[in-house]
């Protein structure tokens, strides 16, 4: 098992995978399995590894499926992660292979571009995924602290003025899409901004530490069209720890 390392981005992710279908990526799908974790997720459970043996594939929940309650209802969580997740997982594997079959000169070139749109929308899912359950905890401490918490009170003044920009930028987006809180590559500072469907519309380079999903999926069985209150509830769930274990991760 190889994992993507902490110090790339999702573009960046998607960079290595072009560049490894080229190369010997593409001839050694055999693996020996390990229990090191995706550092994707930056989060030293097993139930991050996002990526094993050659292939994507679905981490399990940190929490049981009702642990999210009443906050997040089991039914949303299972049909969230056992189907939406999973079909992220599954078109990344399939557009992966087809691009595999472009490179060994088994499917013509001219399928590249449907198939780099496909791996994107598919991967980048996948990705902000495995960060969002571990963004949320059954148990959650009303606060960061330490660097992250020190990070926040400078760029934004308060807690409560960061996490009003983040609400307010999840509730925003057009469409389906992402809030995000992420590290701003250049400034080296935290920013926020929206995604359209997963890919769309963000900051080239930016390292999400929290992402809050706002596609109907995520919230339509219990919230019904209030994402608003889906927010809400959402930022009840926050997993301070995780944010700044990625946030110190990030800054290195």
């Amino acid at each position: 098992m190889s994992p993507i390392s902490q110090r790339y981005t999702r573009r960046q992710i998607l960079g290595i995978i072009g560049i490894s279908i080229i190369g010997s990526w593409l001839k050694s799908e055999a693996k020996e399995p390990t229990n090191r974790i995706n550092d994707m997720t930056n989060i030293q459970i097993d139930s991050t590894i996002g990526y094993e043996n050659g292939k994507y594939v679905l981490p399990p929940l940190p929490y049981a499926y009702d642990a999210l309650e009443p906050f997040m209802d089991e039914a949303s969580v299972r049909l969230h992660h056992d189907k939406h997740h999973a079909g992220y997982v599954a078109g990344a594997n399939a557009a992966a292979e087809k691009l595999r079959e472009i490179a060994d000169g088994k499917l013509d070139a001219s399928a590249t571009t449907n198939w780099v749109r496909a791996l994107s929308f598919n991967l980048s899912g996948h990705v902000l995924h495995s960060i969002f359950w571990t963004n949320m905890t059954p148990t959650p401490k009303p606060a960061p602290e330490g660097a992250l918490a020190e990070a926040i009170n400078q760029k934004f003044g308060s807690l409560e003025a960061m996490l009003k920009t983040f609400k307010a930028a999840s509730l925003g987006v057009e469409g389906s899409g992402w809030g995000i809180l992420g590290l701003d590559p250049l400034s080296k500072t935290l920013i926020i901004c929206g995604a359209e469907k997963h890919q769309n519309v963000e900051v080239p380079g930016i390292i999400p530490l929290l992402v809050c999903d706002v596609w109907e999926h995520a919230y339509y069985l219990k919230h019904q069209n209030m994402r608003a209150n889906y927010i809400e509830d959402f930022c009840k769930l926050i997993n301070w720890d995780d944010v700044e274990n990625r946030y110190l991760c990030a800054i290195g």
